[in-house]
């Protein structure tokens, strides 16, 4: 078993923010990055968070493919909608501004939306749609993604793991969200999976033969290659209606791309037709709708509240001790972690000793 250390959330969003500013992103969009990307880690889901850090931002960046200066420009902007060109910046401050700009919307029409076009990966949406929820609104976010999941009785990875998310808040301690990929799993976790030496479930990965792949590596290696596909939410075939997360990964792609003119499906591979990197081009879609405009909103938290405590209060399967209502976990997950800090492993802890070194930081995290 791996030797886990931790790192408190102050300690290692400072040192994210250190190493975002180190390879050019603007001090200001360092720490909006650093916060998104901690937030992930705060609420338990290491898929997304510093175990992403280096691989999806950092390593991006060295390769000329992110841009870490955000030019956010606001191409079309009419009364409660907007469209935004990232110019292949800061996904994060992408995603951030947009959704503050649709909460700005919101606050004055009742609905706001904004979409976002050449942008790159912006972390869990769950922040964003969260953003909302702390204004007493509900949050939709969805972005589209590099090519994973194969289509319904199809072997090719087409559609990204594209997320459809919701931020709804409630009169308990944490609100309602609900993020969570459109595929059976996402690229993240695989990647998880390999930095903890962990078997793949069946079904999850798809070879070409139909056959599933589960070596996480080989996973990774054979989503890159095309070689191999993410089932969709639902996975393989029509049984288990793996139709439904098929189509809702596509409602996603067309969100991300369509409304904003941006790229979508095989054009989002991250390779030129000579196998040369370059830009993801990824597009989001960003929803608040101001809960004022309907009800008051300490009664609308109320009846969500309720929804949510009888759910968890209905009668549990054999052998189950709790049922869960989405958010929840997360809201353990950071009351066990507020103290203790950030689990990290072998890999981890590597990959961060390598950032010290090589950007001569002045940190100590005691591993």
């Amino acid at each position: 078993m791996a030797d886990i250390s931790y790192a408190s959330f102050e300690k290692l969003e400072s040192f994210m923010k250190d190493v975002f500013i180190k390879v050019g992103v603007p001090s200001e969009d360092a720490a909006i990055c650093a916060e998104i990307l901690i937030e992930s880690d705060k609420r338990g889901i290491d898929s997304h968070g510093v175990g992403r850090f280096k691989p999806i931002y950092i390593d991006r960046i060295k390769d000329g493919i992110q841009n870490p200066v955000t030019d956010f420009e606001v191409v079309k902007d009419y009364l409660a909608t907007a469209v935004i060109d990232g110019h292949n910046g800061m996904g994060h401050v992408i995603g951030r501004k947009s959704m503050q700009m649709a909460i700005n919307k919101a606050k004055k029409y009742g609905l706001g939306m904004v979409v976002a076009r050449n942008s790159t990966h912006y972390g869990i949406a769950g922040f964003y749609a969260t953003m909302a929820a702390k204004e007493n609104m509900i949050g939709i976010t969805g972005t589209n993604a590099r090519p994973s999941i194969a289509p319904t009785f199809g072997i090719d990875n087409m559609l990204g793991t594209n997320p459809l998310t919701f931020g709804i808040p409630t009169d308990e301690d944490f609100p309602f969200v609900l993020d969570c990929a459109t595929s059976v799993s996402q690229r993240g976790k695989i990647e998880h999976y390999d930095r903890i030496n962990k078997k793949l479930p069946e079904g999850w990965v798809i070879k070409r033969d139909g056959t599933s792949e589960t070596d996480a590596a080989k996973a990774l290696e054979g989503l890159n290659k095309d070689t191999c596909a993410l089932a969709p939410l639902g996975g393989l075939g029509e049984e288990g209606a793996g139709y439904k997360g098929y189509g809702y990964a596509a409602v996603v792609e067309i969100l991300s791309a369509a409304l904003q003119q941006g790229q979508f499906l095989k054009a989002l591979n991250g390779f030129d037709k000579d196998g040369r990197k370059v830009p993801y081009h990824l597009g989001h879609f960003f929803m608040a709708i101001d809960i004022n405009a309907f009800t008051e909103p300490d009664k609308f938290k109320k009846t969500t509240g309720d929804i949510l405590r009888s759910l968890r209060s209905s009668a549990k399967a054999p052998g189950q001790e709790r049922i869960y209502t989405a958010g929840e976990k997360e809201y353990l997950a950071w009351l066990e972690r507020k103290d203790k800090g950030v689990p990290l492993n072998d890999s981890l802890k590597k990959t961060i000793k390598s950032l010290i070194d090589e950007y001569k930081l002045d940190y100590q995290f005691g591993f």
